[in-house]
C-alpha cells in the first residue's frame, strides 16, 4: 500500500515531527508501506528526528504574495500527487489550507486528517479581544465544514472530541517515543520541563512557581529545555524574580531521554496542549509528573496521586505545593515513578501504530 503525508516541515524539533518520524518509521519499516512524504518549503534543511532509510521524501517551494502563493500551491501539490499516485493520504498540517485539500485534489483516495494541536492554539495572550473571538470562530467555522469532506478526522484524546462536532472523527494517541531499560534513580534534585518557549507553554506560571519552591529547596534546580523564543522574556522574568541561580534554559537535543533520565520530577506549565507528549516519554523513564489539568491531553495521561499530581489549570501555588511534596518524599517519588513507568507501556508504538494500520485498510476496502 502506498501512503502519502502532506505535511508543513518534518526538519524542527516539536511533537509532530517526532509522532511522524515514529508512525511514518514503523509502517515503513514493520508492516510494509511504501511511505512518501510531502513537504512545503522545507528545501534542503536537515532532520532533527531519525527517520526510516525506506521514506520517499517529496518538497513543494512555494513563495510570493497571497494570490501567487495559493496558485503554485495548488499546482504543485496537484502534480505532486499525480505524481506519487497514493493509495491512501493522511494530511498533518494544522493550517487552515490543509482543511481544503480534500477539494483541491478532487479526492480520489481515501483521505485522513490528523489534528494534533487543541482548537485553543489561537488564544496567544490571557485577555482575548472580542475581534480576535469573532476572527477564530469564523476560521474554525469554515475548517468544522470542511473537515466532513475527509473520510477520518483523526484527534489525540477524548477531551478533543469536545472540540469538533463531525461525524467521521476518532481517537488515536501519539506513539512514545522510547522506552529505556535504564530509568532515573530519582536522587537527582532537578526539576524539568521541555517545550519551546511560548505563551501556550505556561513557563512564566512554572517560573512563579518556581519562585515558591526555590525558597524552601534552594539547592534543586529547574531545567527547561526548548526552542528560545525571541528576546528571551522567560530569562528576564527569571532575574526579576530572582531565580536565575536556580533556573537554566537549553536549547532543544536530540538525546532528549538522557536528560530525562538525570530528572527526578517532570512538570508541564502548559496552558493548553494537543496531547503531552513530553508526559509519556518522562514517564517512561520512571519520573513523575506534575501537570497542569489543561485541555487537551494530561488528564488522560496521568492517573492523579497514583503516577503524578494534576492540578487546577492555572493555580500557582497549588502547583508549586504538589511540586514541593515529591521533593520533599523520595519514597512517594519513587511509588509514583513506578506507576508511571508502566502508564507508559499503554503508549507503545505496537500498540498505537497497528490501530493506523487498521484504519487505512477499512478505508480502502
Amino acid at each position: 500500500m502506498t501512503l502519502l503525508y502532506i505535511t508543513n516541515q518534518i526538519c524542527g524539533a516539536a511533537g509532530l515531527e517526532r509522532v511522524l518520524s515514529l508512525k511514518a518509521s514503523y509502517l515503513a519499516d514493520k508492516l510494509n508501506y511504501k511511505v512518501h512524504i510531502l513537504t512545503l518549503n522545507q528545501n534542503q534543511q536537515p532532520l532533527f528526528y531519525t527517520f526510516s532509510d525506506k521514506l520517499v521524501y517529496h518538497d513543494i517551494t512555494v513563495k510570493g504574495n497571497f494570490i501567487k502563493y495559493i496558485n503554485n500551491y495548488i499546482s504543485k501539490i496537484k502534480a505532486k500527487v499525480k505524481e506519487i499516485n497514493p493509495d491512501i493520504i493522511s494530511v498533518c498540517d494544522d493550517g487552515l489550507k490543509a482543511f481544503f485539500l480534500p477539494h483541491i485534489l478532487c479526492k480520489k483516495c481515501p483521505m485522513i486528517y490528523e489534528r494534533h494541536v487543541s482548537k485553543n492554539i489561537q488564544t496567544q495572550t490571557d485577555q482575548v479581544s472580542f475581534l480576535h473571538k469573532i476572527k477564530t470562530n469564523i476560521v474554525y467555522s469554515i475548517m468544522g465544514i470542511a473537515a466532513k469532506k475527509y473520510d477520518k478526522f483523526i484527534v489525540l484524546t477524548k477531551d478533543n472530541l469536545k472540540e469538533w462536532n463531525l461525524p467521521n472523527i476518532e481517537v488515536i494517541s501519539n506513539p512514545l517515543s522510547f522506552y529505556p531499560k535504564v530509568t532515573s534513580k530519582l536522587t537527582n534534585k532537578k526539576v524539568l520541563a521541555v517545550g519551546r518557549q511560548c505563551f501556550q507553554k505556561g513557563y512564566d506560571r512554572l517560573l512563579k512557581s518556581w519562585e515558591i519552591i526555590s525558597k524552601k529547596h534552594p539547592d534543586w534546580s529547574l531545567e527547561i529545555y526548548g526552542k528560545f523564543e525571541e528576546g528571551e522574556p522567560y530569562k528576564e522574568l527569571a532575574t526579576r524574580l530572582g531565580i536565575s541561580d536556580s533556573v537554566t534554559f537549553y536549547k532543544p537535543v536530540k538525546n532528549i531521554g538522557d536528560v530525562y533520565k538525570e530528572s527526578s520530577i517532570y512538570v508541564m506549565s502548559s496552558r493548553f496542549e494537543g496531547f503531552g507528549m513530553v508526559l509519556i516519554e518522562a514517564m517512561s523513564y520512571g519520573v513523575p509528573c506534575v501537570s497542569y489539568n489543561c485541555p487537551c491531553g494530561p488528564q488522560e495521561i496521568i492517573s492523579n496521586e497514583k503516577d503524578g499530581f494534576l492540578v487546577e489549570n492555572g493555580n500557582i501555588k497549588l502547583f508549586a505545593e504538589q511540586v514541593e511534596k515529591l521533593i520533599e518524599n523520595q519514597d512517594l517519588r519513587l511509588k509514583m515513578g513506578v506507576n508511571a513507568r508502566e502508564k507508559a507501556t499503554q503508549y507503545f508504538p505496537d500498540v498505537i501504530v497497528p490501530k493506523w494500520d487498521v484504519l487505512f485498510k477499512s478505508l480502502i476496502k
